[in-house]
């Protein structure tokens, strides 16, 4: 028994040993993430700066999201910084978050460089109101522009009055601030208004969205030119002899693009959540811990990344991820645990941008994760760790446990009862002096007695009568 004992303690402190490694690997990971993302976030302008003031190309590609979002702000800062005379935003997009868009479209309403959008592809949804916000609009040949219905995640469009009210709104708004006809704008995103456009011979009627080609936004004032290449979009804003400076996305903030779509980030958290889980549960197998890890690493980073997440968010959950982790060595009834889920929890909705969003991808997380956990644990199920604290052994014969001598040839042996037997006492077996019991019958001591039973360390007799001894 000392020797299970050692063994069982010994795989306990190898697990707990594990778990403490996979804490430190989820701080190094996040510590070594930090500084990353830092230097990405104040990259610095192009070395080369001409003696006239520059004019900054931004992409606008791609889906609209916080990502971004935290790229123009930084190519926002860094044209300021250079001094530039004009910025052309490069325009190629189907949409995407509209409170990224509304974010955008205020810091571009907000420069004090004047501003020109360059829709060469597609400026649709979310992609429209960033373009009606730039001082002026070309337009490539081929081009289009506006159906801007707010849509869900699935790409229905959502009729809550709530939310197209706030959005065509927007719309106008942005229409508005440059001089152009505000009803066109609220076609774009609301299908029940009427539009009237005698400019182009059209008129867009109920349960239509306005959408534009190149010629007709030229026609009813939603684009000043229709340009077929960059240089003469320089050259129609006055900007040419001037050099140009393209700021591209840094490879961080590439991956924080992708990271920050909602799909990924719920995505990233199942892996998290499972796989840390999983190592508690099962520890042992490594590879689970180090994708959990990994997951939520990546979560954050591209959180940070964006702007969305301070060292606040990030401390809150490495606390609440070591208080669950104590929550298994130190009793607290649950305090710790839920302390832990509650930092847990807190750390990865003040890290994005909708808490809302964010609290559904949480709960959506959680459920997969924990029917993975499930699963997982119902095939390794000997591997858990409460497998730890259970001797699930059957202490038999069989398996070699036996705390006495077994003493099955006594059966049909005969002696003499040494003493009264009542029904428990001495017998001389042969040459052995041995402790037996009756059926529950009185024997008187010096009678004859024969083993009849041995049960374990009981040994039953009777009394050998004179005629079943001549019997024998």
């Amino acid at each position: 028994m000392r020797e299970r004992h050692c063994r069982v303690s010994a795989s306990w402190q190898g697990s707990r040993f594990r778990i403490v490694i996979c804490v430190w690997l989820a701080c190094l990971l996040l510590a070594a993430l930090l500084p990353f993302g830092g230097m990405a976030k104040a990259e610095s302008a192009p070395a080369s700066v001409a003696q006239s003031a520059p004019v900054v190309v931004i992409p606008v590609h791609q889906t609209i999201n916080t990502g971004l979002y935290s790229f123009m702000q930084r190519a926002f800062r860094e044209a300021e910084e250079m001094s530039a005379m004009l910025i052309v935003l490069d325009i190629n997009t189907l949409g995407g978050e509209v409170e990224a868009a509304e974010n955008i479209g205020q810091l571009i309403s907000n420069s004090s460089i004047p501003t020109v959008a360059y829709v060469h592809g597609r400026a649709v949804s979310a992609g429209s109101y960033i373009a009606l916000n730039a001082g002026r609009i070309a337009m490539e040949p081929g081009s289009t522009m506006g159906a801007a219905a707010v849509v869900d995640i699935a790409g229905a469009e959502v009729e809550n009055p709530k939310v197209l009210a706030h959005w065509t709104s927007e719309m106008r708004g942005a229409a508005e601030l440059r001089g152009r006809n505000p009803l066109i704008a609220e076609g774009m995103a609301d299908k029940n208004i009427v539009v009237d456009m005698p400019e182009i011979g059209r008129t867009v009627q109920k349960g239509e969205i306005v959408s534009l080609t190149a010629q007709e936004a030229l026609k009813v004032g939603y684009a000043e030119t229709v340009a077929e290449t960059l240089d003469q979009v320089i050259d129609f804003a006055g900007a040419s002899g001037h050099p140009v400076v393209s700021l591209e996305p840094s490879a961080a903030e590439k991956l924080a693009r992708f990271l920050t779509q909602p799909w990924v980030a719920t995505l990233l958290l199942i892996i998290g959540l499972a796989g840390v889980a999983i190592e508690l549960f099962v520890p042992g197998f490594g590879v689970p811990g180090i994708l959990g890890l990994l997951g939520f690493g990546l979560y954050f980073f591209g959180h940070f990344i964006s702007g969305l997440a301070g060292m606040e968010a990030i401390a809150l959950f490495v606390g609440g991820v070591l208080l669950l982790v104590l929550e298994i060595f130190v009793p607290s009834f649950g305090i710790l645990g839920i302390l832990g889920t509650l930092g847990l929890i807190g750390g990865v909705v003040m890290a994005a941008q909708d808490t809302g969003r964010a609290a559904l991808s949480l709960t959506v997380a959680s459920l997969i994760a924990l029917v993975t956990v499930m699963i997982f644990v119902k095939i390794f199920k000997r591997r858990g760790v409460w497998n730890r604290f259970i001797l699930r052994e059957r202490l038999t014969s069989e398996e070699g446990f036996n705390s006495f001598k077994p003493r099955s040839e006594l059966v049909g042996r005969t002696g003499k009862a040494l003493t009264p037997l009542r029904p428990s006492g001495m017998a001389l077996l042969g040459d052995e002096r041995i402790d037996v019991v009756t059926a529950g019958e009185f024997i008187a001591a010096g009678r004859p007695v024969e083993v009849i039973q041995v049960e374990g360390a009981r040994i039953v007799v009777r009394e050998l009568h004179q005629d079943s001894k001549e019997g024998m």
